[in-house]
């Protein structure tokens, strides 16, 4: 099986997809003759032409509303944002269009667009340019939320999100792009909605989506190695709609729960799987859901300052080891 980058895992969805489709299209900032601000859509253009890799002018609010409305016509667009800061600039065309018009159309209209890009701290960018809003996003109803962790999941779930006829934000992390895994060629698709157990244990679940999957995973290396605790790491994948069954399922296991995310932690997609646990596996609890997040400020644009803010493995070992006391 081939090993390949995370970002070009979703460079091979992408082609799959159009290669599979005629409806669908790229579109957004730089996407065609520049291959990307980060190089996801590199070689796309001379490969498929500039019918079907579309670069934009900069302006979110304008480009995401043509792909709705291309997407309520029947294409599928598939539109990356080069921060996905910038969703802010185009909220309207976003949740109040693109997430109510099945809804509102009894059914009638569907809006099967993808918006992808990155949407994390860690790359020194500043407040304005570093954000997660994947539970702004999820509070949507109408709206599917993707946060894969690794490049297999990438390019499955990306296949899916393409085909699927909501609205599906796909949120990546910069720093994933040139991570790489084993990565199967062809044809394989990664249903939203579902979880994955990426490490089995006994001892506590660490839960969480995104790039602190691998913090985590580092985490319970360390956890084993140093203590013989055998931690569980479960990565949600799909935020919105969100695998309830195996999250519960290695609660009930585990009966420690620590969940680890990028996110600011007020209303954060942890604080609803901590309530979930609570409203449906209270008795299987051993001790309080214990969450790790950001720092709960504005992303610091200082280099080593930005470190301390975000997850770390250290972080992670230490608050596995106070859930257990």
């Amino acid at each position: 099986m081939p090993v390949i980058s995370y970002r070009e895992a979703l460079r091979a969805a992408m082609s799959e997809e159009i290669e599979r489709d005629p409806n669908v299209v790229i579109m957004g900032e730089e996407v065609a003759q520049f291959n990307g601000a980060y190089k996801v859509t590199e070689g796309l253009l001379a490969k498929y032409g500039p019918k079907r890799i579309v670069d934009t002018p900069i302006s979110e609010a304008g480009f995401i509303g043509m792909g709705v409305g291309a997407a309520m016509l029947g294409l599928r667009p598939v539109m990356e944002l080069m921060f996905f800061s910038f969703y802010s600039v185009a909220f309207d065309q976003i949740f109040n269009n693109a997430a109510n018009i099945r809804y509102m159309s009894g059914g009638l209209i569907s809006c099967p667009i993808v918006l992808r890009g990155p949407a994390n701290g860690g790359t020194n960018v500043g407040a304005t340019h570093s954000h997660t809003p994947e539970s702004i996003a999820a509070y949507h109803p109408g709206i599917k939320v993707v946060v894969p962790s690794n490049a297999y999941d990438a390019k499955g779930l990306m296949k899916s999100a393409i085909r699927d006829n909501d609205p599906v934000l796909f949120m990546e992390n910069t720093i994933l792009y040139g991570e790489t895994c084993e990565v199967p060629e062809g044809e394989y698709l990664v249903p939203l909605g579902s979880a994955k157990v990426m490490r089995e244990g006994k001892h506590l679940s660490i839960i969480g989506h995104g790039r602190p999957i691998q913090l985590a995973l580092k985490a319970a290396d360390l956890l084993k190695e140093k203590h013989q605790i055998d931690a569980e790491v479960v990565d949600l994948r799909s935020i919105r709609p969100l695998d309830e069954e195996t999250i519960l399922n290695s609660v009930r296991k585990t009966n420690r729960v620590l969940y680890v995310e990028e996110a600011k932690p007020f209303c954060s997609v942890g604080a609803m799987v901590a309530c979930i646990i609570q409203e449906k596996a209270f008795d299987y609890l051993d001790a309080p859901v214990k969450r790790i997040t950001s720092l709960d400020a504005p992303a610091i644009y200082s280099p080593p300052l930005e470190k301390i803010q975000l997850p770390t493995v250290d972080r992670i070992f230490q608050a596995a080891l106070d859930v257990l006391k």
